[in-house]
């Protein structure tokens, strides 16, 4: 198939900005989208142009690296998958793509489509540890968990911190990820003993690096390509309102 491009395309983080068209030629629909950036970057390359920096990884849908706004979705026109993910038979032939970073305040543009995402590493740092017996192995079967909240633990477990949600929200909002990040902790007995000062340390760092205001248009759990669920924004709100009170 043969398509047209519009790469947005930045030179450093002060730099200004720019759309840049391109047009890419005889691209198997079996190829994933960044086999195809790939391509381009190797035909650039040939004609003496600078590459389009884009951030990826394991390609495998794990590390979250990938996080592309592609026709107006965070990780493009699929559900449930990243962009490494992203099979180019999503698209037809013809068709005109646009291809930009996250856009959001705390995850400013590095260059090109590549943007810094350490906010999340300091809202996780934020998060601390959870306390745990460094003695002897305990027996599998010592701290007895219902299986609903070990499975539930293991759901909100499952981010993988690609920003997508935040991406995805008109306000910037990172309430899932940092939710999925209380969650998975306080669904545990391991987890209780800082969940109080867990929660509201993660909240008041979360507004203090910029993410606006959740309004439940639910645009985060739509957009996550691990399903995390809105559930787990009211857990952390009951969490929180709880350690306020308490």
């Amino acid at each position: 198939m043969d398509l047209k491009l519009k790469i947005w395309r930045q030179a450093s983080r002060d730099a200004k900005g720019k759309f840049v068209d391109y047009e890419i030629h005889n691209i198997s629909s079996d190829a994933s989208f960044l086999e195809m950036m790939d391509l381009l970057n190797e035909d650039l390359v040939e004609k003496g142009g600078k590459p389009v920096a884009f951030d990826h990884d394991c390609r495998e849908g794990i590390c979250g690296m990938c996080s592309l706004f592609i026709n107006g979705r965070p990780h493009g026109p699929d559900t449930a998958v990243t962009t490494c993910q992203l099979h180019m038979r999503k698209f037809k032939d013809g068709d005109t793509i646009v291809i930009e970073p996250w856009r959001a305040k705390p995850f400013p543009v590095i260059k090109d489509l590549i943007v810094d995402r350490s906010a999340f590493d300091e809202l996780i740092q934020t998060g601390g540890f959870i306390s745990a017996s460094t003695s002897g192995v305990p027996d599998a079967n010592a701290i007895p968990i219902r299986r609903e909240k070990a499975e539930l633990a293991m759901d909100a477990a499952a981010c993988i911190g690609c920003g997508a949600c935040v991406a995805a929200c008109k306000n910037a909002s990172a309430m899932l990820f940092v939710s999925a990040k209380v969650s998975q902790f306080a669904l545990l007995p391991q987890g209780k003993i800082e969940a109080k000062d867990r929660v509201q340390k993660m909240v008041a760092k979360m507004d203090e690096l910029g993410f606006g205001n959740c309004t439940n248009t639910y645009a985060c759990e739509a957009e996550c390509p691990k399903e995390i669920s809105v559930v787990n924004i009211a857990r952390m709100n009951r969490q929180f309102f709880g350690a306020k009170v308490s």
